[in-house]
């Protein structure tokens, strides 16, 4: 009897018992997987907030490397330019030396043309000097003498040389004549042009046509007095005329008629010394 129905009380005690269990370990279960929930929320929060910082950072980096390339990019072409630069720095250097060098000739050239025209001119003054000094007070009254431009410009009166309208030479002035010929004598580099002038009176003289005619023909009795009578070197001689068309003075009077007639003897040093000079001149450089 007691085996038959306490078996039923023990089962149903063993089930309640089991049941009260089960429901504590339910509301454990869901506290439990309340806290999970709730942890995997904030878990999941700082997971989206990782990304989102993950995503920004990529982004960043991306920009840092963007960045960089363009730096990289910089960096190439100012070490371009910085060679360019070198490189013209170097060959400015280059140019420089050349300029330098240049500079030096010309400056060395310079020097020679101004020691050739400080030698020309203390020439010149020397046989200015010398020539005056041989002279009397007569004869340079019909005689004006100067330097020009590196010139010596020797001007004799139509009355020291001539007799009016003629071209022969006087007896007066081969003295003259002979005194100007051992200066130019002592100053062998030196050429000598015979110039005769007249006024704008017509001549009227057999076998001469007009004025020109007439400054060529005195010119040209000068050049052989002096080679043929005081020995200068026919070679430094040379003979022209200008006739009327060079005159110093108005035609229009006596007295300005009287100094156009002139004979000059000028003197110059040979132009193949400045033709030696010019060929010695610096060239330019080739850039």
């Amino acid at each position: 009897m007691f085996n038959k129905y306490l078996l039923p009380i023990i089962l149903f005690a063993a089930l309640l018992t089991s049941a009260c269990v089960s429901q504590k370990k339910y509301k454990q279960a869901q506290s439990a997987n309340r806290q999970l929930n709730t942890r995997y929320g904030a878990l999941d929060a700082d997971n989206r907030k990782c990304q989102a910082d993950l995503s920004a950072c990529n982004s960043r980096a991306a920009g840092l490397e963007d960045q960089l390339a363009s730096e990289r990019a910089d960096n190439k072409a100012l070490q371009s330019a910085l060679d360019k630069c070198l490189t013209s720095f170097n060959q400015g250097n280059v140019n420089i030396s050349k300029l330098l060098d240049e500079i030096n000739s010309a400056n060395k050239y310079i020097k020679q043309l101004v020691d050739a025209k400080h030698k020309s001119d203390s020439l010149n003054l020397v046989l200015v000097s010398n020539l005056t000094r041989s002279l009397d007070k007569d004869e340079m009254q019909d005689m004006d003498v100067k330097v020009l431009k590196g010139v010596v410009y020797i001007s004799l009166s139509e009355n020291m040389l001539y007799k009016s309208g003629s071209y022969q030479i006087s007896e007066k002035a081969n003295a003259i004549l002979n005194k100007i010929a051992k200066i130019i004598a002592d100053y062998n580099d030196y050429d000598v042009l015979i110039e005769g002038n007249t006024d704008t009176v017509p001549i009227n003289r057999p076998n001469i046509r007009n004025n020109w005619d007439l400054s060529v023909l005195r010119a040209s009795s000068v050049v052989q007095a002096l080679q043929n009578e005081h020995g200068v070197d026919p070679k430094r001689l040379t003979a022209g005329g200008r006739g009327e068309y060079n005159p110093i003075a108005d035609n229009t009077t006596d007295e300005g008629r009287y100094k156009n007639r002139r004979t000059q003897i000028i003197i110059t040093p040979r132009l193949n010394q400045f033709v030696d000079l010019m060929e010695s001149a610096p060239k330019a450089g080739n850039n």
